[in-house]
Parts: C-alpha cells; structure tokens; sequence
C-alpha cells in the first residue's frame, strides 16, 4: 500500500520509494512545491463588512434625529399646547376617549370584556399557529379557502341580480348596524 506524506516544507515525499532516496533532495520521488499566500480569513472580512454596515445604519439613525429634531423646532402648531395655566391639552381623540369612559355606568364589565377579548384573541393566534404547524392541514386549508372564493364570486358577484342582492344585503346590514341613517 503507497501512501504520500507532507513535510513542513511542503515536499510530498513518497513512501514506496527506498529509504536512501528519500533523503536525498535531488532523487525523482521527492517533488518540491511553491509555497501559497496566506488565504485571507472569512471572520475578519465578515468582521469587517458588519463593522461598515453597523456604522451606515448609526450614521443613517443620527441623520434622521437630526432631521427629527429640525422638524420638530421648526413646526408651527404643537399637537400638545400649553394652555395659560401651564397644563398641557389634550389631543381631541384623548378627550373623547375620556368622555366616553366617563359614560360608562360599569366600567368593571367593560374593562372584563377588554381584558377576554384580548385573551381570546391571543389564545385564538396560537390555536391558529399550531394548526399551521401541522403537516397537511394548512394546505388543505388553503385548497377549502380557494374553492369557496371561487365558489362565492360564482354564486354572487358574477351575475348582475346576485351582485345587486349581495350589495342590497350589506346595505341592510350595515343600517341595522349603524342605525337607521
């Protein structure tokens, strides 16, 4: 069996030849090869690239603080005002919010009902992300989803009568909605 081995000097020296050739620096099994440059390393230009990206994004932040920061002295109308006694207004979307809070007779069922809607919608959010993690549900889903869009623009939005049917009933939904207006 012939094996090849490398020095340090970068020589292959081959193992079947005799031993007096091998030591010999002029004998025809020893060949010698150039030595290489030195690759360059892969972390310290990635190193190099992130540093750069790193300081453009810092660079582009202070940029838009400034221009932040310009726009904000130069702005006529505040959108919070200070009033003759030194307390700040309101925008008018926080006043209205407070009156209507201020309506409210049971504010411990409002604030219940808040507080269940936001757990059902969370709850809901993860029953829908583990049913998407599943193998063959999500496309199967997909599939029902396309062919019942097909199936409801078939059966309502292609023919005139079923068009103004489906319009005359989201009108009437939104009245009972809305209130008569």
């Amino acid at each position: 069996m012939a094996s090849l081995s490398v020095s340090s000097s970068s020589t292959i020296i081959d193992s079947r030849a005799p031993p007096s050739r091998q030591a010999s620096a002029s004998s025809p099994s020893c060949i010698s090869l150039p030595t290489l440059p030195p690759q360059p390393l892969q972390s310290q230009t990635r190193a190099a690239k992130a540093t750069a990206y790193c300081r453009k994004i810092v660079r582009n932040v202070l940029t838009r603080a400034a221009d932040v920061e310009v726009a904000a002295t130069t702005q006529v109308e505040a959108p919070a005002a200070n009033t003759e006694d030194g307390t700040t207004e309101l925008p008018d979307i926080v006043k209205t919010v407070q009156e209507a809070w201020e309506k409210v007779e049971d504010k411990y069922a409002v604030s219940s009902l808040a507080v269940s809607g936001f757990v059902a919608l969370w709850g809901t959010a993860g029953v829908i992300s583990a049913i998407d993690r599943l193998p063959l549900v999500p496309g199967v889903l997909e599939v029902v989803g396309i062919g019942y869009t097909g199936w409801f623009a078939y059966k309502n939005l292609i023919f005139k009568p079923d068009r103004e049917t489906l319009f005359q009933k989201v009108k009437d939904t939104y009245r009972d909605i809305i209130g008569s207006s």
